[in-house]
């Protein structure tokens, strides 16, 4: 088995499973961590994404970390290219940086902020700003690039960066998350505040998923590694219902094929008490992390679920999940 990664918005808590548990390490603690992302050829190196510091790398796990220096303090998104191991960060107000060398030195990305819908680009909570929510490379093309603006669009660039497409036709421009297939090069996933869709040409243009939910302020999106048509997101009415500190009326919803949505229940709390800000498919486990530190888990695609016992340091709280393999 091997460890998940949370982020509280507060630090980073590193959880390994010891028989039917998990321990829970709380490390980067007051640090006002927004975002993760672990290097896929290298489970023991991650970065942390601070709201106000910039980006820390670990290369023991979670264990020690130092400052990559980056030129802006508000990171907001994170990725590691497993095509060819470069290193991205988004931040707000948004931009859009690169490294080559492991985060010792970074290049923005400028042209992103020469599309044509700059201007229009707003954070409703924060109109006066915007971020780069997410970072999506394609793990099998390097120069393959999505990029999803909150609130502005989904962008794509297919040469590093270098140019720009500007939002893509069928894509939600309030977007919360991405996904690309890891195995069947062409097709991404996207979990936005409209609701969901997917794209089967690399992102260039993207398909409308949302029949059968009842719900469509859509967040997380996961994809299962060997089904391209498997694919789930979570989902609430509303943003004040998914955010806000009362009921969030949310749902964990699984699409097979070109069939509907189907909202999974057997085993998950009816209503569930916190909304699911991290989905993650991975060796054959599901994992859901709720918004107020609960972690569920499936074994069986979704079918059932049971909750995961933490032990440990406490997390009360969670904005994002990762997975790396043992």
């Amino acid at each position: 088995m091997g460890c998940l990664y949370a982020v509280t918005g507060d630090g980073i808590a590193r959880l390994d499973q010891t028989g039917g548990e998990w321990s829970v390490e709380l490390c980067l603690v007051g640090s006002s961590a927004q975002c993760l992302a672990v290097d896929p050829a290298d489970a023991n190196t991650l970065y942390a994404g601070l709201r106000d510091g910039g980006v820390r790398r670990s290369a023991d796990g979670g264990r020690t970390w130092i400052d990559c220096a980056l030129p802006e303090a508000g990171v907001f998104s994170l990725a590691v290219s497993g095509a060819d191991g470069a290193v991205y960060a988004g931040t707000e107000p948004s931009r859009l940086f690169r490294s080559d060398d492991r985060g010792a030195s970074w290049r923005e990305l400028e042209a992103l902020l020469q599309l044509p819908s700059r201007p229009t680009w707003s954070f409703p909570p924060r109109p006066w700003t915007s971020h780069v929510r997410w970072i999506a490379p394609s793990p099998h093309e390097p120069d393959l690039l999505l990029v999803g603006i909150e609130l502005g669009g989904l962008m794509r660039s297919s040469d590093g960066g270098a140019s720009w497409q500007d939002h893509r036709p069928g894509a939600q421009r309030d977007v919360h998350s991405l996904a690309w297939h890891p195995r069947v090069r062409g097709r991404a996933y996207e979990a936005g505040g409209g609701g969901a869709a997917f794209s089967q040409d690399g992102g260039d243009s993207w398909q409308p998923a949302d029949e059968g939910r009842d719900r469509h302020y859509t967040w997380s999106v996961a994809v299962d590694p060997d089904d391209p048509a498997l694919w789930y997101v979570s989902a609430s009415t509303g943003p004040y219902a998914a955010h806000g500190r009362g009921e969030p009326q949310a749902r964990i919803y699984r699409r097979r094929g070109g069939d509907p949505w189907g909202a999974l229940a057997d085993g998950l709390p009816e209503p569930l008490p916190a909304m699911p800000y991290a989905l993650v498919a991975a060796d054959g486990h599901l994992f859901a992390g709720l918004a107020d530190g609960q972690i569920w888990e499936s074994i069986d695609r979704g079918d059932n679920w049971h909750a995961c016992t933490l032990r440990g340091d406490s997390l009360t709280t969670l904005q994002a999940l990762a997975y790396t393999s043992a």
